[in-house]
């Protein structure tokens, strides 16, 4: 019996301790969560309670929540609050509450650089080159751009009172007018060149895109177009639906737009092409710089991939992570990245670098070494070169690594060293010279001297600027001043065309300054198809024009 029960308390003994073992390696295993949520909330309590400063509990939760999302170490990943989120709505959307006036800030007044069509500003009357000096009743000097947009904008439906001066009229004028929903559009400069080429910029890829692309398109192939330059340069992306939608103008059935990897389920998805090529045939080059980014990226590479157009200019940022945006309520969403994107050949998007100005540095050292990123910048953050090489559906080969490296890289031009003399002399004083190239243009529209958006900027014109920058207390000799002429020339003459002639005319000044876009404009005049126009895409880099 003794025996018996011995071995009945060895057993319970063992069972025990044993079980309490592996009780315990449970509690240590899965039980890691909830000792670093209790050592949140302790921690959480002492400085609510003992912290020099008084910080209320809501506060503390708050910078929590900020703490947490800054430790992913991830640019992209925030929590949007106030204004912020408003701006992501107005971002994505292209709507907000206004008058439709595209506006600047020239000599301390908000000064009109054009009304957009068919909006309050419009049906008022308000023209380019009007200064706005008050505000309901609030004088304007010395605004901001920002503080300028933030009262120019309200709610739909209310009014407000501008008061404006107007060259050639002596008084003020006054307008009452009623804010209205404004759509911005995402599309810039529709224009139709010789040669019938078509040019269409999108400055971002917002939910109406895909139909204002189409529009824009559909309406300069009325006009004659049978060729086109998709201007995404600048263009920092937005909505991945959009993105491959506005791919899928271009496309066939079928086609892969683009895929998305992530972890979470449903985050890893491939978008192809669900409706026939819009314009068949038509050729095409795609315009970008290291200013491209995300959808922009997508619709590059896309297009690239499936040689359906020739890329030209500078490789693109290389942001290629989708963000998802969970809204929390009213005022607050949480924009998170769930996932990467990848173009048709396989290449990631998204370029690897320690933050966004590493992306810019690397995407600039590629334009100056043919695409790719030099062993030296890579090196310098610890990485080697051993960038992929991919194939498109014709067996072109691309490079990965990320961002989309341009068929053709061409560069813009550079300034001379006397032009970067004449850039140094002016300095800090940079707006002021503005304020004086405004001015005069304003003075010339008043005074109907330009006659032709084709003027030439003679050097007496030049000389009232040099005249004028002196008087405003600027200071360089006339030798360094005329070193930058061809600067100044084209300065003054975009400001000249844009409030004498409108919007369209400065454009087409700057185009005929651009040197991508004259090496586009070159490419499609020589070649009547798309197989014609990739062809001239296996070049050398081609060297700014001097």
């Amino acid at each position: 019996m003794r025996q018996r029960w011995g071995l009945i308390f060895a057993v319970a003994c063992i069972s025990f301790f044993s079980g309490g073992w592996l009780l315990q390696r449970g509690v240590d295993s899965d039980g890691g969560v909830y000792r670093s949520a209790r050592l949140f909330d302790d921690v959480l309590a002492r400085v609510q309670t003992y912290y020099v400063d008084s910080i209320g509990e809501a506060d503390l939760y708050q910078k929590a929540t900020v703490g947490m999302l800054a430790e992913l170490d991830d640019p992209y990943t925030d929590l949007l609050q106030g204004d912020n989120y408003k701006a992501l709505t107005e971002t994505t959307t292209g709507n907000y509450g206004g008058l439709g006036i595209q506006i600047d800030v020239r000599g301390g007044w908000i000064t009109v650089v054009s009304p957009l069509p068919e909006t309050p500003a419009e049906r008022a009357g308000i023209q380019t080159g009007d200064q706005i000096i008050a505000i309901n009743g609030a004088s304007t000097e010395g605004y901001s751009s920002e503080k300028a947009v933030s009262s120019l904008r309200g709610p739909a439906g209310t009014d407000v009172v501008l008061s404006v001066r107007r060259s050639g009229v002596p008084e003020p004028i006054e307008f009452k007018l009623t804010r209205a929903q404004i759509h911005n559009r995402s599309i810039y400069a529709p224009t139709l060149f010789p040669n019938n080429i078509a040019y269409v910029g999108l400055t971002t890829v917002s939910q109406a895109s895909t139909s204002e692309v189409r529009q824009a398109i559909d309406s300069l192939r009325a006009a004659g177009a049978t060729s086109l330059i998709l201007d995404l340069r600048g263009n920092p992306g937005g909505l991945l639906d959009e993105g491959v939608e506005v791919s899928d103008l271009f496309l066939d059935p079928g086609q892969e737009v683009v895929s998305t990897r992530g972890r979470a389920p449903g985050s890893s998805e491939t978008y192809s092409d669900s409706k026939p090529q819009a314009w068949p045939r038509m050729p095409i080059v795609v315009l970008v710089d290291v200013g491209s980014a995300s959808a922009a990226e997508i619709i590059a590479g896309a297009l690239q991939d499936h040689d359906r157009a020739l890329v030209v200019g500078l490789p693109t940022f290389g942001k290629g992570l989708v963000q998802s945006v969970f809204r929390i309520d009213q005022t607050t969403a949480l924009k998170l990245t769930t996932a990467r994107w990848y173009t048709p050949s396989g290449r990631t998007i998204q370029r690897t670098a320690s933050d966004e100005r590493d992306q810019v540095m690397q995407a600039m050292a590629a334009a100056d070494n043919g695409g790719v990123v030099p062993d030296s910048v890579l090196h310098a953050r610890g990485d080697s070169l051993g960038l992929p090489e991919f194939k498109t559906d014709d067996g072109r080969i691309v490079l990965g690594g990320g961002g989309i490296v341009p068929d053709l890289i061409v560069r813009q031009d550079t300034f001379t060293t006397a032009e970067r003399e004449f850039a140094k002399a002016i300095g800090s004083n940079f707006a002021v010279y503005q304020d004086i190239l405004t001015s005069y243009a304003l003075e010339l529209k008043n005074a109907g001297t330009v006659k032709s958006p084709n003027f030439s900027v003679t050097p007496a014109m030049r000389t009232v600027v040099y005249d004028r920058l002196e008087a405003k207390g600027v200071t360089m000799s006339r030798a360094t001043f005329d070193g930058g002429a061809t600067t100044v020339d084209r300065q003054l003459g975009y400001m000249i065309a844009r409030y004498v002639f409108g919007r369209s005319a400065e454009f087409r000044r700057i185009a005929a300054d651009d040197e991508q876009v004259q090496e586009a404009l070159s490419l499609l005049a020589k070649a009547s198809t798309t197989e014609a126009l990739i062809s001239l895409g296996d070049r050398p880099v081609v060297p700014a024009r001097k």
